[in-house]
């Protein structure tokens, strides 16, 4: 029997570290990335390139 693949790609928020509350929806995989992910991505609130990290 195989594993499901939202199993080893897990659905994840990532919120804005500029406090406005803006968040991006990602997969991960689990296997590269087992801690908590770090991307730098546009904030259209903040209207700039700001830090994403995961939420649980």
């Amino acid at each position: 029997m195989s594993k499901k693949s939202s199993d080893i790609r897990p659905v994840v928020k990532m919120r804005s570290t500029a406090g406005t509350g803006y968040t991006y929806v990602t997969r991960k995989n689990r296997r590269n990335d087992p801690d908590r992910l770090v991307l730098r991505k546009f904030d259209p609130v903040a209207r700039q390139h700001v830090d994403f990290r995961e939420e649980r």
